[in-house]
């Protein structure tokens, strides 16, 4: 039994058919079900079920097709692992983030780069708890600046820094024209929230929660800019990092904070910690740690 026929198994059980695995494998269709076959052969029972409509799996092969994605996955991780070994100051970074981040995030590369010019940099937008620990664990990114506190045994969270949440409304709101705002005015009022499984939703209901306030839900974004287009429209209200608005002014918004609770958020580091990384990643790492430390 070797890694090949692990792949050909996994793939025929994957696509549930002999021929379009063969397609995606680029072998005959003969081929791959002799190689089957011998594997079958080898250990000495069934772990296909053949007929002529679809590829069922025996009970043998469902034990089979655990271990050989897991051991499939692993060589893929070794490969990748064994190529960064070879860049030293060179190669592919590949970063995660929230949107607030992208304020500061250039300022640590420009400093990066003095060292490392020959590093690729690769930014991704990675939001939801759920896709930071996908993107980590599938070798997607290095490392992720998010506001997801991860509690994992294989993924290192450092808490970088707190950042304040504020209250945006359109320049015509009548809450427009008050100078102090409390969490109680915004009662009734049509919120903006982040969908479910994003860390700023459940931080800002706890906001409402610790005042025994329930928000008028209206819509739920997964981006920030989403947010500001409905402001602009003057369709509702909402709560983002303050980060997020550095850049031109919009003066169809207005900002606002809240007077009656301090709103933050805390942005944390987070990496995967027994993968191998080039001394030109791990730089990073340790650089964007010290940047706010």
């Amino acid at each position: 039994m070797d890694l090949k026929q692990l792949s050909y198994f996994v793939t025929i059980v994957d696509q549930g058919s002999f021929s379009k695995a063969a397609q995606i494998l680029h072998i005959s269709q003969p081929s791959l079900s002799n190689a089957i076959k011998s594997l079958e052969g080898e250990l000495g029972f069934q772990i296909l079920e053949r007929n002529t409509r679809n590829i069922g799996i025996t009970e043998a092969g469902h034990i089979l097709y655990k271990r050989a994605v897991h051991l499939l996955s692993e060589m893929e991780i070794a490969k990748k692992e064994m190529g960064e070994v070879k860049h030293i100051g060179s190669g592919e970074l590949q970063i995660g983030m929230i949107e607030s981040a992208k304020h500061w995030i250039p300022k640590v590369i420009r400093l990066y780069i003095k060292e490392f010019p020959d590093v690729r940099i690769k930014l991704t937008e990675v939001l939801s708890g759920a896709d930071v620990k996908s993107s980590l664990r599938n070798y997607e990114t290095h490392l992720i600046i998010t506001n997801q506190f991860i509690e994992e045994d294989d993924i290192t969270t450092i808490p970088l820094y707190h950042e304040k949440l504020v209250l945006l409304l359109h320049t015509n709101h009548p809450l427009a024209k008050l100078e102090y705002i409390e969490l109680k005015d915004l009662v009734g009022e049509p919120f903006i929230i982040s969908s479910e499984g994003f860390q700023t939703r459940h931080d800002v209901l706890n906001f409402f929660k610790t005042e025994n306030i329930k928000p008028t839900i209206k819509y739920e974004i997964e981006r920030f800019e989403t947010a500001l287009i409905l402001v602009r429209e003057n369709l509702g209200i909402t709560l983002i990092p303050e980060n997020y608005l550095q850049g031109p002014y919009d003066y169809s918004i207005v900002k606002r904070t809240i007077d009656s609770i301090e709103i933050d958020r805390i942005v944390y580091l987070t990496y995967l910690k027994n993968r191998y990384v080039s001394p030109a990643i791990h730089d990073f790492i340790n650089r964007t740690n010290t940047f706010f430390n």
